[in-house]
Parts: structure tokens; C-alpha cells; sequence
């Protein structure tokens, strides 16, 4: 199964199909990560207003285009924030996308803008979908989507009455521990393409047996098979590292390919075993 390195949203824009996840990247470490990250071909870039490294995360960035301007350009960058459930309403998303965009300012527009949580409840969360949907007619940002949705959530929001932009992407907790699969299917059914969070399991299923044996008999490590599985389950892996040294790795997943029964072994559908918070379910 071959493996696009960029994915078409429905909004017609293009997104990298792998992105560095920059959850808990220390603030002293963020710049230099993600301007490595850019050295070694990442393009897609993942942070949070909850993260508190939006600012790091664009100062790597421009120091990567300001290196050398004439092939380091910004427009081959995908940059995305989240706003926090303390944001949403439409006043208070109307500010805190004005203040994601100024800890970025260099980056002149946001790739991706998404909603981190359904935990807002389903007044706030449309509030908010019309103030992210006054910022992409603004410029400010070109595409709006949805962290941690539920299919009620997304129902919610497709049915609204004043919906102009759909979601393009649900970014969810997915790995073969905890597949989601019919959640994730229903969003490819819709056009709206899943991203991946927490792909490697934080650590915790890395050394298991499956994909250990698996990796050694491309010659890999257990990580890019994780990412390997993402991709070829349909999803946008968003793995995540603090080293430098393992970045490289983590995005040289597209030379190899795993087959369907290497995939059905993998696959876990019975497990239940998130590693992050569940709100998927939230009313």
C-alpha cells in the first residue's frame, strides 16, 4: 500500500501526512527541535495553546525559512494550534485566535486552527466554530477543524444551521491499542481526514513482541512501524520526540510497507487502552 506524503483536506488545501506533535516539548528545547525538525524534512507541526509552546514552536520555523529564504519557504509549512476549552464562546475564540497568531506573528497566518475539546458543551462549541469560521474568511487561518469530536460532536456541528466551513480534520488518540475505528471510519465517510495524537503510545507499547519482530524484519525500529500503521490505516500520525536524533527516523516511513496480514496482527480492535485523556463522549 503506497503512502502519499501529503493528503488533500476538503477545503481543497494540502496537509503533510506526517507532523511532529510538540505535546510536552520543554520550552528551552522547542525552538531547537523544531528547527532540526525542519532541517530533516518535517513540514507539518502540531502544538496547543495548552502546550505553552506555540512561540517556540514558530520561532524553529522562521529560523529554518530565515536560513535560506530563497528555498525555505513558508508556504511549504503546516503549522497548527488548538484552542483550550478556557477559550471557547465567540468572544473569548475571537481573542485567543488573536493571540495564537501573535505568538506566531513571523508565520503571517495559521494552517490549522482546531477546537481541542468537546468539553465546552454544545452551546460554546458553535460559538466558537463561528468565530474560527470568521478567521478563515479573515486570511488569518486556512483551515478550522476538531480535536477529541465524538460522532454526536461532529453531527452537531455538520447539522448547524450556520455552518460554512466543515471540519477538515478530528484530531483523536489513535493506535492499536485504542483503534477507534468506527469513529474514525464515520469522519472519513464525511470528508474530514483523522489525525493520529499519541501515536507511539507515549512509550508504552514500543518494546511490544508484535511490532518488535516486525521492525527487525524490515530492519527498522518499532516506532516507524507504529507510524507505518497509521498511515496505512488512512490517519496522520502526529508521533512526537524530545531528541533531536530520532527525528529523522520517525519521518523515514515511506521506503518500506507493511502487509495486510502484518497489519491485521498488529491491529488490536478488542483493546481499550488510551494513554491520554477520553472526551470523546462528553455530552
Amino acid at each position: 500500500m503506497s503512502v502519499a506524503k501529503s493528503i488533500l483536506l476538503s477545503s481543497g488545501n494540502s496537509i503533510p501526512s506526517v507532523g511532529l506533535g510538540c505535546y510536552d516539548i520543554p520550552n528551552r528545547l522547542t525552538e531547537e527541535i523544531v528547527y532540526q525538525a525542519c532541517k530533516v524534512g518535517y513540514r507539518h507541526f502540531d502544538t496547543a495553546v495548552l502546550y505553552h509552546n506555540e512561540f517556540e514552536v514558530g520561532q524553529g520555523i522562521q529560523r529554518w525559512i530565515k536560513e535560506d529564504p530563497q528555498n525555505n519557504k513558508r508556504e511549504d509549512i503546516f503549522y497548527t494550534t488548538k484552542l483550550w476549552n478556557s477559550e471557547c464562546g465567540y468572544q473569548n475564540a475571537k481573542q485567543a485566535i488573536d493571540r495564537c497568531l501573535a505568538k506566531v506573528e513571523g508565520l503571517k497566518y495559521i494552517d490549522l486552527l482546531l477546537i481541542h475539546s468537546p468539553l465546552c458543551g454544545p452551546v460554546k462549541r458553535l460559538e466558537t466554530w463561528k468565530a474560527l469560521q470568521e478567521g478563515v474568511d479573515s486570511g488569518i487561518i486556512r483551515n478550522i477543524g476538531v480535536s477529541n469530536y465524538g460522532v454526536k460532536h461532529l453531527q452537531e456541528l455538520l447539522g448547524w444551521k450556520d455552518l460554512k466551513y466543515k471540519p477538515v480534520v478530528n484530531q483523536i488518540e489513535i493506535s492499536p491499542w485504542v483503534m477507534r475505528q468506527e469513529l474514525a471510519d464515520w469522519c472519513r465517510a464525511h470528508d474530514i481526514q483523522v489525525e493520529a495524537y499519541a501515536p507511539l503510545t507515549h512509550g508504552y507499547k514500543v518494546t511490544h513482541s508484535i511490532i518488535s519482530a516486525i521492525a527487525e524484519k524490515y530492519g527498522v525500529s518499532p516506532v516507524q512501524v507504529l507510524i507505518r500503521w497509521s498511515l496505512q490505516k488512512g490517519n496522520i500520525p502526529l508521533p512526537k520526540t524530545k531528541t533531536a536524533s530520532r527525528l529523522k527516523s520517525n519521518l523515514d516511513v515511506y521506503g518500506f510497507e507493511l502487509t495486510a496480514s502484518e497489519i491485521e496482527e498488529i491491529d488490536q480492535p478488542d483493546a481499550y487502552e488510551p494513554t491520554d485523556w477520553e472526551c470523546t463522549d462528553a455530552p
